[in-house]
């Protein structure tokens, strides 16, 4: 799996339809129409996102890893 840092991951969710709902500090929050859910995603500069973490915000997104 590619590492993607804060920054990266913003805008792919962004691409695929997710929308800044608010920032909290360093942590920005998605949205999307017809969903019940929101992603949080820590942005920290171009630091890269933790595997676990990254697997996560993929997966409540729909984002596979041979879309990256």
């Amino acid at each position: 799996m590619k590492t993607l840092s804060g920054k990266q991951m913003c805008r792919i969710l962004e691409e695929r339809g997710w929308s800044l709902a608010r920032i909290i500090g360093s942590h920005h929050i998605f949205i999307k129409s017809g969903h019940n859910l929101r992603i949080t995603v820590p942005v920290h500069g171009n630091r890269d996102l933790k595997h676990g973490l990254q697997k996560s915000i993929m997966r409540l997104a729909g984002i596979l890893d041979e879309e990256l």
